[in-house]
């Protein structure tokens, strides 16, 4: 399955639990690891729980591959890994002190004088 259609099923679901801050990293560059992260906020340990859930079986209603999921007991970060895409559903707090956006954004190109 192509990524773009990955991502738009995860996404639709991530939209579906109101899930806020939405955001869609191409990571090709950085690792050849996966291709795509999408981080989102959830507002409390059981939306993450319930928005990771509705992911990972949207996923696989797609046919996707699910090869693992981790974080599930706390909810405070569940990452839901699809091979090419991995998915990031946290909490504000946890979101804001990773600040996986950072991590994975490549910096600004500057030019040599």
């Amino acid at each position: 399955m192509r990524i773009d259609r990955l991502q738009r099923v995860a996404i639709d679901a991530l939209e579906d639990i109101k899930a806020r801050e939405i955001k869609v990293l191409d990571v090709r560059k950085q690792t050849s690891l996966y291709d795509s992260l999408i981080i989102a906020s959830a507002d409390s340990a059981r939306q993450a729980k319930a928005l990771a859930q509705h992911v990972r079986d949207r996923l696989k209603e797609s046919g996707a591959t699910i090869l693992g999921v981790e974080g599930e007991q706390t909810g405070e970060w569940i990452l839901v890994d699809a091979g090419v895409l991995v998915v990031h559903v946290m909490q504000p707090a946890v979101r804001s002190y990773y600040n996986l956006e950072e991590l994975w954004t490549p910096p600004p190109r500057t030019r040599k004088r």
